[in-house]
């Protein structure tokens, strides 16, 4: 709660302003490489873990911490509120020059390991979405995430180059493993492009995973919240769930709201990848489809499928429709 003594101390907020690790003026969205300003790659791993903590997401994340995710402090708030606020504005201009209808997100497991086969699967169907014109959405972090931009990174090149760029990051499977960033911002180098697009909307509150620099643009927030609901509402073109867990499911049964009550004028398709997954594993398609029968749910876009050519059939479809 702010208290009256809190308006009296919010006077420094202009110098609380200029000394916060993070710019809260910026006026665009950030690029790996002003995210990682600082960050030096090293097969040390002690000087790659000091190099990262003096990038420019390695302060910002250690003086959330320091401060308290749930800041108490009002110039703090303040600040991070500044900085969330443009970050959006920055969002809605990147959307405007955009077509809406094409971006698709993807929603997975942070968990999912680099050599695992669903990630290259995803890696393989984000590089033909792309080519194909489509741009990908993802929460802009590891694993499937990962796999999402690692894909739209590697658009336009042959699958030699993209199966190479598969070994190279196999050498840290997860993003808990040492090498995990330095291995990416490799393949980057050997593999630079400056043609196709892809958005990731990540988060601080979840600093302790990083933001993977294979996203040419990305949306980082403070409150969590924000960064959610941005992510379901921006992937007009549809949203395909790859295996996840808790997180996954809150996005699949917001994005269900969004449809059912139709919010932006129209429902947007829900594909499920992976049937035993989502019917067995984690049953959420079955009741879905329940609710969407007994007229509890409505306007649901529903579709489950192991085959990625149907994945693209119903997305080309969905496109076409709209035009």
């Amino acid at each position: 709660m702010i208290t009256t003594k809190d308006f009296k101390d919010i006077d420094g907020i202009i110098d609380w302003l200029d000394e916060v690790p993070y710019n809260v003026t910026r006026n665009g969205l950030y690029s790996a490489n002003e995210l990682y300003q600082g960050y030096e790659p090293s097969s040390d791993a002690q000087a790659d873990k000091a190099s990262y903590n003096d990038s420019y997401d390695g302060r910002t994340y250690q003086y959330y911490l320091l401060m308290g995710k749930n800041t108490e402090n009002v110039n703090e708030a303040l600040a991070r509120t500044l900085h969330d606020h443009n970050i959006h504005i920055a969002l809605d201009a990147f959307l405007a020059n955009h077509d809406g209808r094409r971006c698709i997100g993807v929603m997975g497991g942070h968990a999912m390991l680099r050599t695992d086969s669903m990630y290259a699967d995803i890696v393989r169907l984000s590089k033909r979405l792309t080519e194909e014109g489509f741009y990908m959405l993802t929460g802009g972090g590891p694993g499937a995430m990962e796999a999402t931009h690692l894909g739209a990174w590697m658009a336009g090149r042959s699958s030699q180059e993209m199966n190479e760029a598969l070994k190279m990051l196999a050498v840290a499977p997860s993003f808990k493993d040492e090498g995990w960033l330095a291995s990416a911002f490799k393949v980057i180098n050997r593999y630079p492009q400056n043609k196709y697009e892809s958005l990731g909307v990540s988060t601080w509150l979840y600093g302790h995973e990083p933001s993977t620099p294979f996203a040419t643009h990305i949306a980082k927030f403070f409150e969590n919240s924000i960064r959610e609901d941005s992510i379901l509402t921006m992937a007009f073109g549809g949203i395909i769930y790859t295996p996840g867990s808790a997180g996954t499911m809150q996005e699949i049964f917001q994005d269900a709201v969004q449809n059912h009550y139709l919010s932006f004028g129209f429902s947007s398709p829900m594909i499920f990848w992976g049937k035993k997954f989502w019917t067995e594993e984690m049953p959420v398609y079955p009741l879905l489809e329940q609710l969407l029968n007994e007229g509890k749910y409505k306007n649901l876009l529903l579709s489950i499928t192991d085959d990625t050519s149907e994945i693209e059939a119903e997305l080309r479809a969905f496109l076409a429709c709209k035009n």
